[in-house]
């Protein structure tokens, strides 16, 4: 499979790297028509990367797809680092990126679960340069979010949170007792965070459920390290941020595609989402789990109706 995907990857006419401070440089890639309509896609995680097959939601012979690997990420340098990383720097970092591709027009908005978190977010900060939206898995960074994945996720899988929350017994901050584990100097200790919260997650909608990962190596730490620096300063977000700020982009088109049992991001957050935003769509898929071929079919569908 992993030479057929290969083999059927659209291929970049275009990648480089953006200095986006002293510190970073992240990592961008277009697909498609370089005079195509503009669509920039912001990928899930934190702390995974952006994909090629992603590109293949939209079509190539009339859109201009820009991916880029967000901060800490990928092929994004240096990986794994976590000063100078913030939600508002991943924002400005993708309207840095539209302007040294010298995108003046409005573009089209793609992410899927922390990726539909910066595609609403960087909307909300730029409306002015938005046009419509696609957004999937949507996760809001809410008390309600944390509250679903360490309290009620145990009513399904209360023996693999067991665990996570045993390690961590008597931290209110769960996610930042983890984040302190991960970026200690044993290795051991590293390895452990990425095997119980690191991996919790991937348990979520599983129906053959398993904790922890057959190898853990350094990319997969990495990867880890800047997805608990997130998770334990709440997304650097304030409570109930992108619903509050809704108004700002009421006027956009905007297409919602949601799993009906997503165990990772619960509907609810997509339901309150498509209420806030009156020229929104909500397609709810009849599907289990945060991901799935359903899911995928649903979102590339929609993708192609863009142009």
């Amino acid at each position: 499979m992993g030479l057929l995907n290969f083999l059927f990857s659209p291929r970049a006419f275009h990648t480089g790297y953006l200095k986006v401070s002293e510190r970073h440089r992240i990592f961008y890639r277009e697909y498609g028509n370089p005079d195509g309509y503009p669509v920039i896609c912001f990928h899930g995680g934190p702390g995974y990367h952006s994909n090629a097959g992603t590109a293949k939601n939209f079509n190539l012979k009339k859109c201009r797809v820009i991916l880029f690997d967000q901060r800490g990420c990928g092929k994004s340098l240096p990986a794994g680092e976590t000063e100078e990383n913030t939600t508002r720097n991943l924002i400005e970092d993708a309207a840095k990126l539209l302007d040294f591709l010298k995108i003046g027009q409005k573009v089209a908005v793609f992410g899927g679960s922390w990726g539909s978190t910066l595609a609403l977010l960087f909307a909300e900060a730029y409306p002015e340069k938005i046009e419509r939206l696609l957004v999937s898995k949507i996760f809001l960074c809410t008390e309600e979010n944390r509250t679903w994945e360490l309290e009620y996720s145990g009513l399904f899988y209360p023996d693999m949170l067991r665990q996570v929350k045993e390690k961590a017994a008597g931290q209110k901050n769960v996610p930042a007792y983890y984040r302190d584990m991960i970026f200690s100097e044993d290795l051991q200790k590293q390895i452990e965070a990425v095997n119980l919260y690191g991996s919790y997650e991937n348990v979520l909608g599983s129906l053959s459920p398993r904790l922890g990962y057959e190898a853990v190596d350094e990319t997969l730490l990495k990867s880890c390290r800047v997805m608990m620096h997130y998770a334990a300063n709440k997304f650097f977000l304030k409570e109930n941020e992108i619903l509050e700020n809704a108004g700002k982009i009421a006027h956009i088109p905007t297409v919602i595609v949601h799993n009906r049992l997503d165990m990772v991001c619960p509907l609810k957050g997509a339901y309150l989402l498509h209420q806030a935003l009156p020229k929104s769509e909500l397609i709810v898929v009849p599907a289990l789990g945060h991901g799935g071929k359903l899911i995928g079919k649903t979102v590339r569908k929609e993708g192609w109706k863009i142009f």
